[in-house]
């Protein structure tokens, strides 16, 4: 379960056994931090907190102020600044050069927890969405803190934002932010006397695997991209090995032969697959299904040569993949990380997926000439195999 989605449940709880809780929010940072803007933590009035905001360093501090939070129903926005080498002497001394900006509201009204049954909305339709929070005004009021605009892809629309200008403002960035976006962004917006800062995030529904195959070297498969909080569905044409004593862990298990496994799956751009049935002809027609679905990532379990003859016999057949959907297979599967075992041939292989649907290498950090969190490099992510076989093919 992924860090959004534990809250979400950990709020249920609270309403449920009618808690008082509040909800912390980096909402800003400048310079170096350990989580970025958009990390959150419940926290509830016995002291039981879900998520994080740091590595550690700030939750107790946050925690301390949030009992006054829930006592005066009041939202506030604190300031961590670690850029002095004396930072230490508040008790923390993270020493991480940064200054970071903290949202903490009480979730009373429908206008703070509105923001919980939005991200529940985007996760349960697998809708990608935007909300822009309000963490700063000044002058004359334009809007309150924690006042909120919400955009999913459907083009619904929630405004809370009183002020019409500002309102238009702000949806006119989050439909933006919405087409081309993927991190979040900190918007000002200077009105006449006045000025507000708003938090325009990107809320992406959990990445959904699709794993073919229901041998030995799935189980770790599965389990790894549950703890990164993945929906992830097994299929096999063999009973025998596609069981939920297999794989406990597995969102959705499904027997079923290639030619009619469409009717199990819903494949969109939040879908990655990987195909690992050890059976070739398996392998090339599960291939030749997934191909037309707008998939970003593709893994094939097999050597390189494998995977250009199951590319041949497509072609035979009249399945010619152009450069877009080659560019879409990753085959061999996986990072080059020296994997051997099936344990680390999976960790290899839920890193690619990862890299690949946060637009990124996968290389080492310290190797990075960006910043660790800018949203993508400017080269475009290599594209090895689809190039050899544009070649070769």
């Amino acid at each position: 379960m992924n860090e959004l989605q534990a809250i979400i449940e950990a709020f249920a709880d609270v309403q449920q056994n009618h808690k008082n809780a509040v909800l912390a929010t980096v909402v800003k940072v400048k310079g170096s931090a350990y989580r970025r803007p958009g990390a959150r933590m419940l926290i509830t009035e016995d002291g039981c907190r879900v998520g994080a905001i740091s590595g550690g360093c700030l939750e107790d501090d946050v925690c301390d102020r949030a009992k006054e939070v829930i006592a005066t129903g009041i939202a506030t926005v604190v300031t961590y600044d670690t850029t002095s080498d004396d930072d230490i002497f508040w008790g923390l001394g993270m020493g991480c050069n940064g200054i970071i900006q903290v949202l903490i509201e009480p979730l009373k009204s429908q206008f703070n927890i509105e923001q919980i049954a939005f991200l529940s909305s985007c996760f349960r339709w697998r809708q990608r969405g935007v909300m822009a929070t309000v963490f700063r005004a000044s002058g004359d009021p334009l809007a309150s803190i924690t006042s909120r605009i919400f955009l999913n892809e459907s083009d619904t629309l929630i405004n809370q934002v009183e002020d019409a200008e500002l309102a238009k403002k702000i949806i006119e960035n989050a439909r933006e932010v919405l087409k081309h976006g993927r991190t979040s962004q900190i918007k000002s917006y200077p009105l006449g006397n006045s000025e507000a800062e708003v938090l325009i995030e990107v809320i992406q529904p959990p990445v959904s695997l699709v794993v073919f195959g229901a041998g030995d070297d799935a189980i770790p498969v599965v389990r790894l991209a549950k703890e990164l909080g993945w929906y992830v569905t097994v299929i096999d044409r063999r009973a025998a090995y596609a069981t939920s004593t297999r794989f406990p862990l597995a969102d959705a298990i499904a027997i079923s032969h290639p030619e009619e496994m469409r009717s199990h799956l819903t494949l969109d751009y939040h879908t990655a697959a990987v195909v690992m049935t050890h059976n070739y002809l398996c392998d090339r027609d599960i291939l030749q299904t997934l191909i037309p679905f707008p998939l970003p990532y593709i893994g094939i379990l097999g050597a390189r040569n494998r995977t250009k003859k199951l590319l041949q016999d497509l072609q035979q057949i009249g399945c010619v993949l152009d450069s877009e959907q080659l560019n879409r297979l990753y085959a061999p599967v996986g990072l080059d990380i020296g994997a051997e075992t099936p344990q680390e041939i999976a960790l290899a292989i839920i890193a690619e997926i990862k890299a690949v649907m946060a637009e990124r290498y996968g290389g080492f950090l310290r190797n990075r000439k960006a910043p660790i969190y800018v949203e993508k490099q400017n080269e475009q992510t290599s594209k090895i195999l689809a190039i050899s076989f544009q070649s070769k093919i």
